[in-house]
């Protein structure tokens, strides 16, 4: 039996752009582009980038949320979700009704702890609406053993379970967002850069947990942050988008002490030093700005700011390869 829990194969998310006196589709933001990687029963996976390359875009595609966000957004590819039993399942297609089911297997966990929890429920009704839905036979007793339990699980008491939102700090609300998630017994839970909200002190209790949580429940995670010393803190391996394309996926080891991709490598000598006395290493600055997803360049999506961009970059679209380094990486001139 396979070991993959969601198998993520030429995914594309394009939203529309309306303009004109009749609001017609005058272009489109093409915001992922082609994304391939796969995700392993029990463990995380990083997904790093800049702001705007779509990493929450491809969180939001697995949680198939963004055709009721944005009705018009076109999808293409395959997102196939593989349960205990080996049964796979192409969740980007399914309709509300038909994904249903599956929510129970898929949860996220949300940016912006302030946001993401209904200020009018109490944090019983937050965590226990998930238990509602999905285990409709649960009676009340059960169902408010289950949200104390969680709540002891997150790290916080019991008694908070009759407490509102705002009577808690960010990293308390995000707490209470993990227990949320975890109501169901999730395979998969999609991380949507959960702790860039939080103070840093709060950021590592938060991680910490979340670790110790996949290890206890043999979750999976697929972890989206820009801060790439957490990503590899917590990932076994990371996966780095540009513009709406993976460029580069391997191990944390390899990607952060080695990496391969010329974009990888800028990003990776972005990530500030702690330690005054250590040597610091060589800052490698990208000329040029960014491109936008309205217009992308043809061919390799990096090659306008690439330092070994060829002629040949601008007809041909790079794949994954599998390098020297052990990293599969989206450029034919790398080595």
């Amino acid at each position: 039996m396979s070991n993959h829990v969601l198998q993520v194969n030429d995914l594309h998310v394009h939203f529309p752009v309306y303009g004109g006196l009749f609001s017609r589709k005058v272009a489109e933001v093409k915001a992922v582009d082609g994304v391939s990687f796969d995700l392993q029963r029990g463990e995380t996976l990083g997904l790093v980038g800049e702001s705007g390359c779509g990493k929450t875009t491809v969180g939001r595609a697995i949680v198939n949320v963004l055709k009721h966000v944005s009705p018009d957004v076109y999808l293409s590819g395959s997102m196939a979700y593989v349960d205990e039993h080996g049964t796979s399942t192409d969740l980007l297609h399914l309709s509300k009704k038909q994904m249903l089911p599956y929510r129970s297997q898929i949860q996220m966990i949300f940016q912006d702890p302030y946001s993401s929890l209904n200020s009018r429920l109490s944090v019983r009704q937050i965590i226990a609406e998930p238990l509602t839905i999905h285990h409709p036979e649960m009676s009340k007793s059960e169902t408010s053993d289950r949200v104390e339990w969680l709540l002891e699980k997150v790290g916080l008491q019991p008694e908070y379970a009759a407490r509102f939102p705002h009577e808690f700090s960010g990293g308390q609300r995000q707490r209470i967002g993990i227990a949320r998630a975890l109501a169901t017994n999730p395979d998969v839970i999609v991380c949507d850069e959960p702790v860039s909200a939080l103070d840093v002190s709060v950021q590592a209790q938060v991680i910490n947990l979340m670790e110790d949580l996949r290890e206890e429940f043999k979750m999976s995670y697929l972890f989206i942050a820009h801060d790439l010393s957490v990503v590899y803190h917590i990932s076994q391996r990371i996966a780095v988008m540009y513009l709406g394309n993976v460029v580069e996926i391997g191990t944390a080891d390899q990607v952060y002490f080695h990496p391969t991709h010329p974009y990888t490598k800028a990003l990776i000598s972005a990530v500030p030093e702690p330690d005054p006395s250590a040597k610091h290493k060589q800052r490698i600055v990208l000329q040029g700005d960014i491109p936008t997803p309205l217009n992308k360049p043809s061919g390799c999506g990096f090659r306008t700011r690439c330092p070994i961009a060829r002629s040949e970059c601008a007809s041909i679209t790079p794949t994954m390869e599998v390098k020297a380094s052990g990293s599969m990486v989206a450029c034919p001139f790398v080595d």
